[in-house]
């Protein structure tokens, strides 16, 4: 079994190169089946997720090439199957993106109900409603959800919660049905954004994406293109991170500051300095660290995603912090694993009250969801001695090279898969 060997004590200092949004990547992928043309995508992230979102398209007759380790031509005219069941599609949340695309463009897709970590509740109930909204008729059968319509029609959708799987699904089903749809209480995060810009770019008609009320004129039919996908916001905020835990100094490149601003916010008031130019930010932890409240909320708010980095790192700060999470009911799982570190956290419902420690001391632990797991890295990376880190297969669902750009700045950090592998590196490292 592969496991992360880490061992900590030494500041992170360098730059880093952030890689495509993975959660931009999978809708993408999905919506580049709506054309019978040619698409190009470019900066796709080379992770398990994007792997299985790429074999799901040629489950369905797609011709898929690679045309290097981080771009894909997708040509969807050989569609020959609107049943989105393979066994590695299962396996992400992502594959429900094949509802909107293959309901736009075919007025009918099956796709077998999704996966993904473990977080808390993620029903689909919103996506459902507005593909009824929009006049197909919705089902579930076989583990299966089934959609299909004679016609789809232009609406008025108010979506109770903001979702950004809901409000994408949405979106992809819109672009092709005729009339107006006008999608009220939209997710803003830059993911939508991206989503929107790329269909765009294939001919639909998509205003306001990025704001809360977005409106779409159904055209007929989308053409190929060429598009590059934005820079992941998560995988930077989580490389910020690492500079504070480890009172470190990481330039993150290639990046977006706008979208990283909730974070950056958060770095400078327990004490950071973060300096942003163009494409980068820098994150530079040379005072301790120092207690704060936050409470995740969609775009612009915090990131879930980022909650259990930013309670790692106030794990290490001075007093009492307090973190809220309003998105996920499951998504404090990995607080026993760092508890084992030396963590004082106490969690009650949906918040965490930490008290900050001294320091985390190594310890074996496990990644219980993608995020969570990459945090636990930061974690091992700050303490004393060495921690063991199990199922990283949730990690290397979201983060490309982990361990690599890890070591380029200067982190301890292997991955093992036998007890001998392990040895050398305490040997290597002691």
């Amino acid at each position: 079994m592969e496991q992360y060997a880490v061992r900590g004590g030494n500041p992170l200092v360098g730059e880093v190169e952030i890689g495509g949004a993975k959660n931009a990547a999978l809708a993408i992928l999905a919506a580049a089946v709506m054309t019978d043309e040619p698409v190009i995508i470019d900066n796709v992230p080379d992770l398990s997720d994007t792997k299985a979102m790429i074999q799901a398209t040629e489950s369905i007759g797609c011709q898929v090439e690679q045309l290097g380790r981080h771009t894909v031509k997708i040509t969807a005219k050989t569609v020959n199957s609107l049943v989105v069941e393979d066994d590695s599609s299962k396996k992400i949340r992502g594959s429900y993106y094949f509802l909107g695309a293959l309901l736009g463009r075919y007025k009918r897709a099956e796709v077998a109900l999704p996966g993904g970590c473990n977080i808390g509740l993620r029903p689909i109930d919103q996506h459902i409603k507005g593909f009824r909204a929009l006049g197909a008729d919705v089902r579930i059968e076989h583990g299966l959800i089934i959609t299909e319509a004679e016609q789809l029609k232009g609406n008025h959708i108010y979506l109770d919660v903001v979702t950004v799987g809901a409000t994408i699904n949405v979106m992809m089903a819109a672009v092709m049905a005729e009339g107006q749809t006008i999608i009220e209480n939209a997710a803003k995060e830059p993911h939508v954004v991206d989503v929107a810009n790329f269909l765009n770019s294939m001919g639909a008609n998509i205003k306001g994406a990025g704001t809360d009320v977005i409106r779409i004129k159904g055209v007929h039919k989308l053409h190929g293109t060429e598009y590059t996908i934005i820079p992941d916001q998560i995988e930077a905020g989580t490389f910020m991170f690492a500079a504070a835990v480890t009172k470190g100094d990481i330039t993150v490149k290639n990046v977006i500051p706008k979208h990283l601003e909730s974070i950056s916010a958060k770095l400078m008031e327990i004490g950071c300095e973060v300096e942003e130019s163009d494409d980068a930010v820098r994150v530079v932890a040379a005072k301790p660290l120092t207690h704060t409240h936050v409470k995740t909320l969609p775009y612009p708010g915090f990131p879930t995603d980022m909650q259990p980095q930013i309670t790692v790192a106030l794990g290490l700060s001075t007093g009492t912090s307090i973190v809220t999470e309003s998105i996920f009911e499951n998504r404090f799982k990995y607080v026993d694993e760092l508890t084992r570190m030396g963590a004082n956290i106490k969690v009650e419902g949906n918040t965490a009250i930490i008290d900050g420690v001294s320091k985390y001391t190594g310890a074996s632990i496990s990644a219980p969801d993608l995020r969570a797991g990459a945090a636990l890295v930061t974690a091992a990376l700050a303490a004393e001695g060495i921690s063991i880190i199990d199922d990283i297969k949730f990690i290397e669902r979201g983060y490309e090279d982990f361990p690599h750009k890890l070591q380029m700045l200067g982190a301890q950090i292997e991955k093992v898969s036998t007890e001998r592998e392990l040895q050398k590196f305490r040997l290597k490292t002691g």
